[in-house]
């Protein structure tokens, strides 16, 4: 939901802020660019870098009580995860006066929660799956950081089986759920339509070395940073089908919440994504040791995944230059790009993931990140 359907309300007086920063959507700056533009917060609930965290906020953060977020998978060292985990690690919700529990889940399974307010932030595997999954749930999510701006998504293919994408007509490919959308559009714009020109097939698990070696599958999608490096530390030879090198768009690493919490809570809203923000950076900054935050997690939480700590280091080797290529001095880091998420929900209509394209801005709220930002694309901090 754009920051537009929460107004600031000017306040005079502490009791009265609190009361109305409940209705906004929190913003430290009056310059956001792709939303209303919203009124100065007061000064006693503004933060400045260098300065201390001014006690208002802080008690307006307390009084959003336990934060949940749940991750996608697990605690994977991944967009969206990693930043959370290193933020948690580093006590930065902490110096905000946030109370933030963090809980493994899986992508899909988060949609209803969130949406019931039963948790507050979750990360989803891209935009387009979290507008798919607003539909379905009637429920008012909103983006407030989108970390990766090109598709995760590509196609594994074994060896010699598929010389080009037009030699995938007439064959069957291995889905774990459905085939991913960046997929399903490359093989649209060669022509390729699921059910009529190739067939999917359920597959079992997540071992993409026994993915490779079931029978008559050419192939199955799977994450740039996951399968192909797993196959490739095996000595396994795939040819990989990157939908970005044919212009197909796509995003990963989606930090969203619901716009109940959003409009009751919007500082403590704000300044999850501030510290969230904060160990991204950090993470991108020191890929190893945000890889190895994310493996004690995984260790600590019983690793019922058995994800491997060469897996999640590779993984972050590879999503972390992904984040890191797609900032620019515009487009600092997670800031939603609201033209590359219409091209992106605009090309999966087309291949029929929705009916009718979604409204992106009603699921963005870009002065949340736009807020936390100064001039230079650093992050506003207060001194501890």
């Amino acid at each position: 939901m754009s920051s537009r359907h929460h107004p600031f309300i000017r306040t005079v007086a502490l009791a009265a802020a609190l009361t109305a920063i409940a209705a906004c959507g929190g913003s430290d700056t009056a310059e956001p660019t792709t939303t209303t533009v919203p009124d100065t917060l007061p000064a006693n609930l503004t933060v400045t870098a260098d300065e201390s965290f001014p006690a208002a906020r802080c008690e307006a953060n307390q009084a959003a009580g336990p934060i949940v977020y749940l991750s996608s998978f697990d605690f994977a060292a991944s967009a969206s995860i990693v930043d959370v985990l290193v933020a948690e690690a580093k006590g930065y919700y902490d110096e905000l006066c946030l109370d933030v529990q963090l809980k493994p889940s899986f992508s899909v399974s988060n949609y209803p929660l969130i949406a019931a307010n039963e948790a507050q932030f979750s990360s989803g595997g891209s935009f387009s799956e979290m507008a798919d999954f607003a539909g379905v749930n009637d429920a008012g999510f909103v983006a407030l950081a989108v970390e990766g701006r090109t598709g995760i998504d590509a196609l594994i293919t074994k060896d010699g089986e598929a010389p080009t994408l037009e030699s995938l007509r007439g064959r069957t490919i291995g889905v774990k759920g459905r085939i991913t959308a960046s997929v399903k559009a490359m093989l649209a714009k060669v022509g390729l339509v699921e059910d009529t020109d190739y067939t999917t097939v359920l597959l079992e698990g997540y071992d993409p070395l026994v993915h490779i070696e079931v029978p008559d599958i050419v192939g199955f999608p799977g994450y740039k940073s996951n399968e192909p490096v797993q196959l490739a530390a095996a000595g396994v030879k795939v040819k990989v089908y990157d939908p970005s090198d044919m212009d197909i768009p796509g995003s990963f690493g989606v930090l969203y919440t619901n716009s109940t919490f959003l409009t009751e809570f919007p500082t403590a809203a704000q300044d999850f994504m501030r510290a969230t923000m904060r160990g991204l950076a950090d993470a991108i900054a020191d890929p190893s040791a945000a890889a190895q935050v994310a493996i004690d997690a995984i260790n600590a939480n019983g690793n019922g995944m058995y994800l491997s700590a060469e897996g999640e280091t590779a993984r972050w080797k590879v999503e972390s230059k992904l984040v890191a290529d797609g900032v620019t001095a515009d487009a600092p880091l997670g800031l939603p790009l609201l033209d590359l998420l219409t091209d992106e929900v605009t090309t999966y209509t087309e291949i029929g993931l929705f009916e009718v394209a979604p409204d992106v801005a009603s699921m963005v709220d870009t002065s949340v990140l736009l807020g936390i930002y100064d001039a230079e694309g650093s992050i506003i901090w207060p001194k501890r």
